[in-house]
C-alpha cells in the first residue's frame, strides 16, 4: 500500500515522502496513529502542491539571508559602554545590546538569540562577531566598544 507521511517516523521516512509499506503496518498502525494516509491520486497532487510551494518559501527566506548577509559581511558597529578605570566596563556588553545597535545603525533586525557571543564582553576594544543570519549561513561583523 502507498501512502503519504504526515509527520516524520523513524525507519521509514520524513513528512511528505510517499513510501510503499505493507497493507497490515499501514491500517494497524500507521493510520490509525495519524502518522500517514493513503496515498490516492488527489492526495499525491494536493501533496505535490504543498513541497512546490514549501520549496519556494524556502528558496525566498535563502535569497533574503543572502541579502541580510551581504548587508551585514565585514561591517564594523559602535556600542558605546559606560567604563572605569583599565578600561573596564560597568557591567558587559550583550547580544540584545549589539542587537540594538544594529537596527540602529544598519536598520537589520537581528535577533539576539542569532547573535554568537561565547563571553559577555567587559572591555573596550575591538571584536568579532558572528551572526547566525541562516541555518547554514553565517556573517561576521565588527563590533567597538567604546567609552560613552
Amino acid at each position: 500500500m502507498k501512502v503519504i507521511l504526515k509527520q516524520d517516523v523513524k525507519n521509514l521516512g520524513k513528512a511528505g515522502e510517499i513510501k510503499e509499506v505493507s497493507d497490515g503496518y499501514a491500517r494497524n498502525f500507521l493510520i490509525p496513529r495519524g502518522f500517514v494516509e493513503e496515498a490516492t491520486k488527489d492526495k499525491v497532487k494536493e501533496n505535490e502542491e504543498k513541497r512546490l510551494k514549501l520549496q519556494r518559501k524556502m528558496d525566498k527566506e535563502l535569497s533574503d539571508a543572502e541579502k541580510i548577509k551581504d548587508k551585514l559581511q565585514g561591517k564594523s558597529i559602535t556600542v558605546k559602554a559606560r567604563a572605569g578605570g583599565v578600561d573596564r566596563l560597568f557591567g558587559a556588553v550583550t547580544s540584545r545590546e549589539i542587537s540594538e545597535v544594529l537596527q540602529q545603525e544598519l536598520g537589520v533586525a537581528i535577533d539576539k538569540k542569532k547573535i554568537e557571543l561565547p563571553n559577555p564582553i567587559k572591555q573596550l576594544g575591538e571584536y568579532k562577531v558572528k551572526v547566525k543570519v541562516y541555518p547554514s549561513m553565517q556573517a561576521e561583523i565588527k563590533v567597538i566598544v567604546a567609552a560613552e
